[in-house]
């Protein structure tokens, strides 16, 4: 019988290891951040040049503008 006690213990502690969830939130988070940065890393090197000349272009028109 106390073999069958400690054999009983020891399976709800792994079924309570293995259904906690308590950090399972901050993963996610942690999950949807990087997928994020991945996307955005990538845009920019889809587009840098693109972005780079459309900067160059406004900044010289706006420096050809004067101010009263």
């Amino acid at each position: 019988m106390w073999r069958s006690d400690r054999w009983h213990r020891r399976l709800a502690g792994m079924k309570a290891r293995f259904t906690n969830d308590e950090g399972q939130a901050l993963i996610e988070y942690a999950l949807v951040l990087a997928l994020i940065a991945i996307v955005t890393i990538a845009a920019l090197e889809a587009l840098g040049g693109d972005i780079s000349g459309l900067l160059h272009r406004v900044g010289s028109q706006m420096a050809s503008v004067s101010n009263p």
